[in-house]
């Protein structure tokens, strides 16, 4: 078993990452502390809970913990308010108490979806990130949970850190194929905003990567965690260096709200904000080859890089102009400096960004 620590003082905890985890849980929340009294919420989605549902349903009882189950849709279209007030209700009426805890398992979705839950359930109940995808490896460090509003993602949240994560491996062995390149694309990310060794590793080691070959993917996820545990670390509320952490996110998250959240996988779309991001450094004069090292890396962990016709200039622009990242009308982008090295720059100019989407949908050549 592979641990990471993320310290943030008095709120820091650790992420186990290893196989054989899930049917422990039980001696990991004795472990941590969580009451047996109380009642506890198992939040998880409808293609998750046929394969891992009653594993950790019956490691939790036989430790002696109450529970309450609430399964919701997969997919993007779960992270809503009327789903969020939907497993509240679950919660009210399973007698939650302040010594309970919601248990996300699942992705994600799940992930951010029962993370606001337990950020708001009596202004603040414990948490627990039990992830099952390769992606959430991403999003169940670093304490950002919310739910989307019809016309930006995430913009309705909070931050609260889980008391612990549990990732084991073998719950990702069940994944398809394109939730697993999706996955990755928050890996390498990783890679190319803190270390630009690992980012050629996860190029080289691709198939393996791919396959799910468990140690090439231990120790993918362990690293990849690591560099996302060291910038909460210094910056847990996103004042200034986590920002960097949203590599390809503007264009991403604009792509998902114009296509509708279901069309892309996150990590598709932060794919091809990725290779956007490395288009606009070229632009302003950051370095020449970043585009096609960028888009290799991409390409080679089957990820998309082009943006398709039907997402059109004026409305991903409109998207981004909602995107938390704005601040006075002003755009603000994180852009590579080099492969491992990123600066968060402010004031682009909008006409460039256009340019930018421009050429995304040729393919990163020249068209302006």
């Amino acid at each position: 078993m592979r641990t990471v620590h993320v310290d943030l003082g008095e709120r820091s905890y650790p992420i186990y990452i290893g196989t054989g985890l899930l049917p422990q849980a039980g001696s990991f929340l004795v472990k941590h502390g969580l009451s047996v009294k109380s009642p506890h919420l198992i939040v998880t989605d409808d293609k998750v809970a046929p394969h891992h549902l009653d594993t950790l349903k019956s490691t939790l009882e036989k430790a002696g913990f109450r529970l309450v189950v609430s399964v919701v849709k997969s997919g993007e279209s779960s992270k809503s308010l009327q789903v969020f007030e939907e497993v509240m209700t679950s919660a009210i009426q399973g007698g939650l108490d302040r010594k309970s805890s919601v248990i996300a398992l699942g992705g994600g979705v799940v992930g951010d979806l029962a993370g606001f839950v337990a950020a708001t359930y009596m202004r603040g109940i414990a948490f627990i990130q039990m992830p099952t995808t390769v992606l959430a490896h991403d999003s169940s460090v670093g304490g950002k949970v919310a739910v989307n509003h019809p016309l930006a993602k995430n913009m309705i949240g909070a931050f609260h850190q889980p008391e612990f994560v549990l990732y084991d491996l073998d719950t990702l062995m069940t994944l398809p194929p394109r939730e697993v390149s999706a996955g990755l694309a928050e890996m390498v990310k990783h890679g190319l905003i803190r270390d630009a060794a690992f980012a050629y590793w996860c190029r080289d080691y691709a198939q393996e990567l791919l396959s799910l070959d468990r140690e090439a993917l231990g120790y993918g996820l362990e690293r990849g965690v690591a560099i996302k545990a060291e910038v909460v670390s210094q910056d847990e509320r996103e004042g200034g260096l986590r920002a960097i952490l949203n590599l390809g996110h503007t264009i991403g998250h604009a792509i998902e709200a114009v296509a509708g959240y279901g069309e892309f996988l996150h990590g598709e779309a932060i794919s091809i904000g990725m290779a956007g991001s490395a288009l606009l450094a070229e632009a302003l004069g950051r370095g020449t080859g970043l585009y096609e090292d960028t888009t290799a890396m991409l390409k080679a962990l089957n990820l998309p890089v082009i943006l398709p016709d039907h997402l059109g200039e004026d409305e991903l622009m409109a998207a981004m102009m909602h995107d938390k990242k704005f601040k006075e009308n002003t755009m603000v982008f994180i852009v590579p400096d080099a492969i491992g090295s990123v600066s968060i720059v402010k004031d682009i100019p909008q006409q460039l960004v256009r340019d930018i989407l421009k050429q995304l949908r040729k393919g990163g050549k020249a068209n302006v």
